[in-house]
């Protein structure tokens, strides 16, 4: 299963870790210097969570990042779940 909310639809993104050498010119240094680029990747902090689904007097299961589950408890369960049911997604 890939590791995308359903809500937000965030996903893991590609980026790059630094390796830096050197001494800052705020401590009287000649600078900071990237000495090297390593591929890495940034993931979604993802959980598998129920809710109660009072309409249809049932539990849903969501895969959704820690931001979709803020924007639940502030939209609620129901709105959330029209949205995802035009956009054909089975819930």
């Amino acid at each position: 299963m890939s590791k995308v909310c359903q809500v937000t639809g965030r996903r893991t993104t590609r980026g790059f870790s630094y390796a830096i050498r050197g001494i800052a010119k705020k401590k009287k240094g000649i600078g900071l210097k990237v000495t090297g680029k390593t591929k890495r990747r940034f993931q979604p902090n993802l959980v598998k969570k129920r809710f109660w689904f009072p309409e249809e007097n049932r539990f849903i299961c969501l895969r959704l990042s820690i931001a979709a589950m803020r924007t639940m408890d502030k939209r609620g369960v129901a709105s959330i779940v029209a949205d995802l049911r035009a956009q054909g997604v089975t819930v």
